[in-house]
């Protein structure tokens, strides 16, 4: 730990020369003590504002330096005066960055989520616009997976970092394992076994062109692999320096313990990361079990899917329905949904034709137009309401959000600037409207049972 010294240094008081030692050339008395421990609670107020009012403690000939730039998170500048921000790129308010899980990785409190963005429909300009507009607005993070499109996101943003020429400090880049390809059916290409994860990562670098990946994600548990294999592959891949980091990606509380204690028995590194799905109709994991994973063990939480389920707005009755065929299609092509779910029954989705009744679906749909009244109160839209209820959850400390366009984007950052109104009597009119505040059930003593 970080000691302070402090030296007792005599002045030209009288009463501290009485007290001076007989030898002029004695040292000063040097004491040693413990510095205090800076609350990791503070630096998550971290905010714009604050950011802003760091450059007003200028040195001491007035002129704001480098540092001071640095520290604040102001990095970019405008050609021809390094100390003068930028309209693009000056902080987004309410952009607050935090640790990721109990380690020392700062991230962003919303990322980019490039499920989307490398789809079909999205040229490479429009891409590689989107990603300088999240760069510029200062979010650090971009997710990637092998099962989003392909090999195609990979690639192209590894090229768009190149074009750009980033400091590479200065982005999380995060990729998921599991699959090879999505239309992969070899069963070697895919799974947690030892071989398939070191393949997929050193498969990843070469498409990203990078040195190393921050974090790599692995997208569901695999069964048919020992849980040892898994821990002990992610240790080698983190050793040999392809990655700094490993989380995982819808696991189960039991399975994230599980591989908490295998790293834990065998002194393999700990995964700091559970990706999990969060929304207003999605809340029982997020809610219940993740801050407690996080207290225990150190597991943070990044979120994705916000403005997934049943937010879309319907054209013909004026409403809101709760699910389109297009947000099928779009849930299919991302990572939301296993691999093994979507081949079973691609045509017609009947499994959530199964899954969703009718009675749930009008009730639901009911929620919607009020929240979609509700957002109209507060002068926003249903989903940047939706993106705000999420990052009001202080366990969220990274909010991944995709996005078609520029300005898809930009609207989807101006949520932020929505989370100071959700004030207590706002959160209570939500959850009003929602009825489905998870609770714990309730605890049963063995006494009882016997």
């Amino acid at each position: 730990m970080s000691q302070v010294v402090l030296c007792n240094i005599s002045n030209n008081d009288n009463n501290n020369n009485d007290n001076t030692s007989e030898d002029s050339n004695q040292l000063p008395t040097i004491y040693r003590c413990r510095a205090p421990i800076a609350s990791l609670d503070c630096m998550e107020e971290f905010s714009a504002g604050s950011a802003l009012s760091a450059l007003g403690e200028r040195g001491s000939d007035g002129v704001i330096t480098k540092e001071q730039l640095l520290l604040s998170g102001l990095t970019h500048s405008a050609p021809g005066n390094p100390y003068q921000l930028s309209r693009q790129t000056s902080l987004t308010p309410g952009l607050r960055y935090r640790n990721l899980g109990k380690s020392g990785l700062r991230v962003s409190n919303i990322g980019l989520g490039t499920w989307p963005i490398f789809g079909p429909g999205v040229t490479e300009e429009q891409a590689e616009q989107i990603v300088s507009l999240a760069m510029d607005s200062g979010i650090n993070v971009f997710d990637l997976s092998e099962a989003h499109s392909g090999t195609r996101a990979e690639v192209e943003l590894g090229r768009i970092l190149i074009r750009k020429g980033w400091k590479r400090s200065s982005f999380v880049v995060n990729t998921k394992i599991y699959w090879s390809t999505r239309t992969s059916s070899r069963s070697e290409e895919r799974g947690l076994s030892r071989k398939h994860i070191i393949e997929s990562v050193k498969a990843s670098l070469g498409r990203l062109q990078l040195a190393y990946i921050d974090v790599v994600i692995v997208h569901k548990a695999d069964p048919m692999c020992p849980m040892e294999e898994i821990v002990r592959a992610m240790h080698y891949v983190i050793s040999q320096g392809w990655a700094m980091y490993w989380g995982t990606a819808r696991w189960s509380p039991v399975e994230i313990m599980e591989a908490y204690t295998n790293s834990r028995q065998f002194n393999c590194i700990t995964p700091i990361v559970e990706q999990a799905e969060y929304h207003m109709f999605c809340r029982e994991k997020t809610e219940l079990y993740i801050p407690e994973l996080y207290n225990k063990i150190g597991v943070g939480l990044m979120a994705w899917s916000p403005i997934t389920m049943g937010l879309a707005q319907g054209k013909e009755d004026g409403g809101v329905q709760l699910f389109s065929r297009y947000s099928f299609r779009s849930k299919y092509r991302s990572f939301s949904w296993t691999e093994d779910e979507t081949s079973a029954n691609k045509e017609g989705f009947t499994w959530v034709k199964e899954k969703v009744q009718p009675e749930e679906t009008r009730k639901q749909s009911e929620k919607i137009r009020e929240l979609n009244a509700l957002s109209e109160r507060l002068g926003c839209t249903l989903a940047q309401l939706s993106i705000a209820w999420c990052l009001k959850n202080e366990s969220v400390q990274c909010l991944l959000l995709g996005a078609t366009s520029t300005d898809q984007l930009y609207d989807n950052i101006q949520s932020l600037q929505l989370i100071p109104k959700l004030n207590t009597n706002m959160v209570a009119e939500i959850e009003r409207i929602l009825e489905n505040k998870p609770t714990r059930p309730p605890m049963v003593s063995t006494l009882a049972l016997r």
